[in-house]
């Protein structure tokens, strides 16, 4: 038995055997032999999608290469590749993803398995950049799929929560390499609010982070530019300071309203820098947390946000971890929070060494009365009579996921008892 832990430290599993295979005829053996299979990335879900008591299965080792097709408008990836090597390759190939979130080591099977997006109003999540798959199934025999190949099995694969299959190659569309500018400023939330669709419409990419005692926010855009030499990393918050802020409300609550209204006095100054798209969209995030992240309807975005504010500061809630408040555009994904049309994301943290589990459980009832649907990989109560509720296509989604993997092969506690499967 191994011991495994997710990246920040909540969701923890003993597996029988954790494997990292490195060809097809590895794989094939170790899948076609196991009762029970869930693959890893990064560990960077908050939610225990890949915890098993059988094989936990890692493709970062696995065999594979960037497959670019003829006309450059997509590739063939390795599925287990960190985002961070993927993105690193493609840009020696002269090619960018649409688009990415704040963070890059998930692999690409997990970032597109569970809708993990970025920012911006006319961009999908990670999952609409997908074309195809190559999926081993549970008699360890790799199927391909696509829009006009296996095609029930491609819609259900576009969000898939691992549930049908172990992905080794998955096609995805990329841009010609580009560049981006960031900039990052403070402003007033009010002004945010007010001016919300005219700021969006202004940049490629908008968000902004929003402490809960303050009434000002980091905002933050990036937008495709012109190279200016030699690029220089950095990060959206300087952590060394945030680190110590959260040290001190972690030991004295009391002090977090003050706190966080000093880190905004201290985040005047503008910023800006231009670089590959690669190394712009991420930034450094080495404090831990604990996550819960809705999806709203864009219209409810703002106000829920208001609303989860207000409530925060009326029970003076300790909670250390700004909001994040982004955009992504609509899709048409069987099971995609955001298959209803534009979407505003809010995410919700907290600190890892402070209380969460009742602060998460108040403010998501306040999201699921703007009409929010969580990630799937991050902090969230919905039961199977909800999953149903909220998704039409679940009855779809469960058809083909049968029909994929009929004993279930692939399924662990947490989605079995999500999805009623077996029930």
């Amino acid at each position: 038995m191994a011991e495994w832990s997710n990246w920040s430290g909540s969701v923890a599993a003993t597996p029988a055997t954790v494997a990292r295979p490195r060809d097809a005829q590895e794989l094939a053996g170790l899948v076609s032999r196991a009762d029970k299979v869930r693959v890893v990335g990064a560990g960077h879900s908050f939610m225990p999608l890949c915890a098993t008591d059988g094989l936990l299965i890692s493709m970062a080792d696995y065999q594979a290469k960037v497959e670019v097709a003829p006309d450059r408008k997509t590739v063939w990836a390795p599925a287990g590749w960190g985002l961070d090597r993927l993105t690193a390759a493609l840009w020696a190939e002269g090619l960018s993803l649409i688009n990415q979130g704040d963070i890059n080591p998930q692999s690409l099977a997990g970032a597109t398995a569970t809708g993990t997006h970025g920012t911006g109003a006319e961009l999908g999540s990670l999952a609409t950049q997908a074309c195809g798959f190559r999926l081993m199934g549970p008699d360890g025999a790799i199927v391909e799929c696509g829009p006009d190949q296996h095609p029930e099995l491609y819609q259900g694969q576009r969000l898939s929560l691992g549930l049908f299959g172990v992905a080794t190659e998955i096609r995805i569309h990329v841009l010609p390499a580009y560049h981006l500018e960031e900039r990052i400023e403070r402003r007033p939330l009010a002004e945010v609010a007010e001016r919300l669709d005219e700021l969006a419409a202004a940049t490629r990419h908008m968000e902004f982070f929003v402490f809960p005692y303050s009434d000002q926010v980091i905002f933050k855009t990036l937008h495709p530019a012109e190279p200016e030499g030699e690029f220089q990393g950095g990060t959206d918050i300087d952590e060394t300071v945030f680190r110590l802020v959260c040290d001190l409300g972690a030991a004295a609550k009391g002090m977090i309203p003050t706190l966080q209204r000093l880190i905004m006095r201290m985040s005047a100054k503008p910023q800006r820098r231009v670089g590959p798209a690669y190394g712009i969209f991420p930034s450094e995030r080495t404090i831990r947390f604990e996550e819960m992240e809705y999806e709203l309807p864009r219209a409810n975005g703002m106000e829920t946000l208001k609303e989860a504010m207000g409530y925060i500061r009326k029970k003076r809630m300790p909670i250390a971890f700004p909001f994040e408040f982004r955009l992504t555009a609509g899709d048409d994904i069987w099971m995609s929070p955001f298959n209803k049309g534009p979407g505003a994301s809010i995410s919700f943290h907290q600190y890892a060494k402070m209380a969460w589990r009742q602060e998460f459980a108040e403010i998501e009832a306040i999201f699921q009365a703007g009409e929010g649907r969580p990630h799937w990989a991050k902090r969230h109560t919905l039961t199977t009579a909800d999953v149903h509720r909220l998704y039409p296509k679940t009855p779809d989604y469960l058809a083909a996921r049968q029909a994929a993997d009929p004993q279930a092969k692939f399924a662990n506690a947490h989605l079995t008892e999500l999805f009623g499967i077996g029930g």
